[in-house]
């Protein structure tokens, strides 16, 4: 059996006043109706910070102006083995917007079940919620 290359994705933990942005899948998409952070694959020969900047600007036209790499996880998810590449960003321009039909929620560290989460995002939930 042939294990599938491993995926690096990118996400972004967007800061507005001491709240972070959760989004929340869609519909129709793999694991919907469970919370994550936004942002994607990093496709071939992109810098992991393009990665984010793109893929934020597309699911949510916000521009980061800052993204702080805080930490980096492994992890298989739906049978695909991924790096997990999480950025703080605290300064972007644009308001997040649904642009994939996600729920948008800016929520205060502590606040949200992490069991509402994806099971890569929980761990950082928590951490979140501990001010790490």
């Amino acid at each position: 059996m042939n294990t599938p290359p491993r995926l690096a994705v990118v996400a972004g933990i967007l800061w507005r006043n001491g709240r972070y942005l959760a989004v929340r899948r869609p519909e129709g998409k793999i694991l919907a109706g469970f919370w994550e952070f936004p942002g994607g694959k990093v496709q071939p020969g992109e810098s992991l910070q393009n990665a984010l900047i793109r893929e934020l600007q597309e699911e949510l036209g916000v521009t980061p102006q800052t993204c702080d790499f805080w930490r980096e996880k492994s992890v298989v998810s739906a049978g695909r083995p991924l790096t997990l590449h999480f950025f703080h960003v605290r300064r972007f321009t644009g308001a997040p917007t649904p642009k994939e039909n996600q729920t948008l929620r800016w929520a205060k560290p502590g606040d949200m079940d992490p069991s509402l989460f994806l099971e890569a995002d929980r761990d950082i939930v928590i951490a979140l919620g501990r001010g790490d």
